[in-house]
């Protein structure tokens, strides 16, 4: 067979195929007739293996992809720093396998362009949810330490479900989980991504929730890096975390998130604890306590007997003994204060009385003394303060007697 195809390829029928081989050769000739072409696009992947790179160029505007191979031998020839996410030309040639039967454009030469557009767009993005503070540390929210039911957010029968979910049943056996399959790459990944993260976050029941998926290359997680699923994760009041699983490319979901997984396998266990560890600690922490707790019992125990073995508390009756000829002292002395008091108040008594007799009019009229009163019981002091047969009251020490006053010099005493 030759390489090029010939212009009108024979007719076939289900009598007389083409052979495989027939098929791909031709196919072989119809591509290498293309020749090297110059190609404009986006790095979507890039990643190197055995020192050759494999990877993506995405059409700048369409919805276009196509898979290419840069030999050990070429790469050295590319300026350095060339990427994913850079916004490239490629000298390529469309290459046909013919025994493996696949497609691959090999890269002779690649020029860098500037970053590449859907990259710029997404930093300006970064830049500005980041000055709007949703990924400040501040606002992020802290894991419950079990969850009772955690929110789980990927796609059906997806290799990141299996993995939260064994991996958090081999942690915690009873740990309870909330599924919402969505979409994660291509149109309807951000709609069903957004509506089922509002969904959990609605529930009361759900305690956390997990965003996972098992990594992928840059073009298919961009739906991680939306800004709606964004803002709908930095409106959650549920904790969030991100598991995508994808170390070289983070999307804007990492940022946002209350804690960010490397993989679905690692969101298990940031998410759940160990049942084994948990046990393990609570044994621990028994222990340590059981050994505080008998040691503080011990002390106190031998302070106790400490305490009871000193003298004052074997017996009561040394608080007596010591006591008693104090006591006996203190009584004797007084009783004799007390007489003294007593003695010297009779004495203190017997002398005021003797002053108040002494003062007193009766101690007057007793050494021979009389009180002389007018008939209203005015006491008369002086002889002008009496007329001349006056009735007069006068008080001896042992009675009173009534007289009339004489005047001397009058007549009436003359006549008498």
């Amino acid at each position: 067979m030759t390489d090029a195809a010939p212009s009108t390829p024979a007719p076939t029928s289900a009598d007389a195929p083409w052979p495989v081989a027939e098929l791909s050769q031709k196919l072989k000739g119809w591509i290498d007739r293309l020749g090297a072409v110059w190609i404009e696009g986006e790095i979507t992947q890039w990643g190197i293996s055995g020192g050759n790179v494999y990877g993506k160029l995405k059409d700048l505007s369409a919805d276009a992809t196509v898979s290419f191979v840069i030999w050990s031998s070429v790469r050295s020839r590319i300026p350095d720093g060339v990427t994913q996410g850079d916004r490239v030309v490629m000298h390529v040639k469309a290459n046909w396998w013919v025994k493996g039967g696949s497609l691959t454009m090999q890269v002779f030469d690649v020029r860098r362009v500037g970053l590449g557009d859907l990259l710029e767009r997404l930093e300006r993005l970064r830049q500005s949810l980041r000055a709007e503070g949703l990924f400040d540390i501040a606002r992020k929210k802290p894991l419950p330490f079990l969850p009772s039911l955690i929110g789980l957010v990927t796609g059906k029968d997806s290799d990141a479900e299996k993995d939260v979910l064994r991996n958090a049943a081999l942690r915690w056996p009873s740990v309870a989980f909330r599924v919402q399959h969505s979409a994660v790459q291509g149109d309807r990944a951000v709609g069903e991504l957004v509506a089922a993260i509002e969904a959990l976050d609605a529930d009361p029941e759900v305690d956390v929730i997990i965003v996972a998926r098992g990594g992928g290359d840059f073009q298919n997680l961009l739906p991680f890096s939306d800004e709606r699923v964004v803002r709908a994760v930095a409106a959650c009041s549920t904790p969030v975390v991100s598991a995508i699983g994808h170390e070289n490319d983070r999307p804007l979901l990492d940022d946002v998130a209350d804690l960010r997984a490397s993989t679905p396998t690692d969101a298990a266990k940031r998410v759940v604890p160990d049942v084994g560890d948990e046990l393990s600690r609570v044994d621990q922490a028994r222990t340590r306590l059981r050994s505080r707790i008998t040691l503080q019992v011990r002390t106190e125990v031998d302070r106790l007997a400490q305490l009871r073995s000193r003298p004052v508390l074997v017996g009561a009756d040394w608080i007596i003994d010591a006591r008693a000829d104090e006591l006996t002292r203190l009584v004797a002395r007084g009783a004799e204060l007390t007489e003294r008091r007593i003695e010297r108040a009779g004495d203190e008594l017997a002398e005021r009385r003797a002053r108040l007799r002494s003062l007193s009019p009766q101690s007057t009229l007793d050494r021979g003394y009389a009180i002389v009163q007018a008939a209203d019981g005015a006491v008369l002091r002086a002889a002008s303060d009496v007329v001349d047969g006056a009735r007069l009251r006068v008080t001896l020490a042992d009675g009173a007697i009534a007289a009339d006053a004489r005047i001397p010099g009058t007549d009436t005493e003359g006549d008498e």
